[in-house]
């Protein structure tokens, strides 16, 4: 599939002391960064040094695993989007992405926060739309189980549309501040919503308007058959774990012609494989970092996590051996199935031992790591992106701060030398670094109410 002429589109997933579990073990990581607003803010300052598109953080509204994994590696997560709050005053471009579960909140406190962030950024927010699926976060809601995976994709999509219907209340023009006619905002451009449907009853308007942006940019991150159709008709950045070119092209491909299908121009929509960079300034010492991580990880805990993932007990299981054959099938997973499925095909295709197979999780979840040199990995970035499989990355350095700067510092000026990647931002909003459209406010108001009764 053809490719618009543009740069390719970089962000950094943020996770505590990096994406590799045992990061927090390194003897320069400082182990209480995971609840340190000032390791974030210099995060977001590293990022925006290299022109990065934005800052991603995942979130969960739970302990992520059983209380019993908080041994394994630093378990805090900041709620996000005070997170990025504090980082948005301490930076002027970078784009700023929060995750919020549309399965254990309302339409209407989303809406306000995000829409806050929004202004407080001048129109850098992001919201990346999961349907939350574990059991840790559904027993704080008073769930006695998760809900289907059907469920809670239908759930979703009525949930933004409630969420974009409240953005699209506020026209744009609609705060006047006109102190001589007395006249603050035009009440003419501020809509109620009056939704009625199966899971929501929602009047508005928001109490918050429109930023510089329109409205933060919609992310998606499911890449099942459900999420997929979900994102076709939403997103606007999809974030995905692609382990092969083929894979990455296929799943562009398909989704691009998917949003097509919708209705939506595909350029409106990037597709952004997350890869974790282990670098070095030879491929022996990128291999040399990446066996320190790995030996460092205490094998005990992401062991009973994969032995109740795959239905097998661990005492059933041998570290150096593949796999057992009789895993739980996939079709018996609720939450999280499209990972699971790729974590299990890349064990088999690769005929990784379990040990292999934990230490590739403990660096990325299931995401590609590349280890070697910067070169190695601009050269596999540009792959990607000049040959249908990616309109640019999710960058999940293995250690921060050192990772992020590496990336910045050393792959950075090569993208950029290949004219793959910005020099300068063009820009001050998310949309503009992505080159999205500005939504018009009260558009789907007006369609709304040009419908015959």
């Amino acid at each position: 599939m053809s490719k618009p002429a543009e740069h390719m589109v970089l962000n950094a997933f943020l996770m505590s002391t990096g994406h590799h579990e045992a990061s927090w073990r390194l003897p320069e990581s400082n182990p209480y960064a995971e609840a340190d607003v000032h390791h974030y803010v210099n995060l977001a300052g590293i990022a925006e040094r290299g022109k990065l598109d934005s800052v991603f953080f995942a979130d969960s509204p739970g302990l992520w695993g059983a209380s019993n994994s908080v041994a394994r590696r630093p378990p805090q997560t900041l709620e996000p989007t005070l997170l990025l709050s504090a980082m948005a005053v301490a930076t002027s471009r970078i784009g700023l992405i929060a995750t919020a579960t549309t399965t254990y909140d309302l339409p209407y406190n989303t809406a306000r926060r995000f829409a806050s962030l929004d202004r407080i950024s001048h129109g850098r927010a992001g919201w990346n739309v999961v349907t939350t699926a574990s059991t840790e976060a559904s027993a704080n809601f008073d769930y006695a189980e998760p809900p289907t995976h059907a469920a809670r994709y239908a759930r979703a999509g009525e949930y933004l549309d409630v969420v974009l219907g409240l953005w699209d209340g506020w026209e744009d023009g609609a705060t006047l501040g006109d102190k001589a006619s007395g006249v603050h905002t035009d009440p003419d451009r501020v809509h109620r919503l009056d939704h009625v449907g199966e899971h929501f009853r929602v009047s508005g308007p928001l109490n918050v308007g429109r930023s510089e942006q329109g409205h933060p940019v919609i992310v998606q991150a499911g890449s099942s058959v459900p999420g997929m159709a979900l994102a076709a008709s939403y997103a606007e950045a999809v974030f995905t774990a692609q382990r092969t070119l083929e894979l990455g092209q296929a799943f562009y491909g398909q989704l691009k012609e998917a949003t097509r299908q919708a209705g939506r121009n595909p350029d409106h929509l990037k597709i952004l494989p997350g890869i974790v960079p282990i670098i070095g300034s030879t491929e022996e010492e990128a291999l040399a970092n990446e066996r320190r991580l790995n030996e460092l990880m205490v094998l005990d805990h992401p062991l009973a996590q994969l032995a109740a993932d795959i239905g097998v007990p661990v005492d059933r299981i041998d570290l150096d051996a593949p796999l057992p054959t009789d895993i739980r099938a996939a079709d018996e997973i609720q939450g999280n199935r499209t990972r699971y499925e790729l974590v299990v095909e890349f064990a088999r295709k690769e005929n990784l031992t379990v040990r292999e197979l934990l230490w590739k999780l403990g660096g990325g979840r299931g995401h590609r790591t590349l280890t070697g040199t910067p070169e190695q990995v601009a050269e596999d970035l540009q792959l990607w992106f000049e040959n249908g499989a990616a309109d640019g990355f999710n960058i999940m350095a293995p250690v921060f701060p050192s990772g992020l700067e590496t990336f910045v510092d050393h792959v950075v000026p090569l993208l950029q030398d290949k004219g793959l990647f910005r020099t300068e931002y063009a820009g001050t909003t998310l949309r503009e670094h992505y080159g999205l459209p500005i939504p018009v406010g009260g558009e789907r108001t007006r369609r709304s109410q040009a419908r015959p009764a």
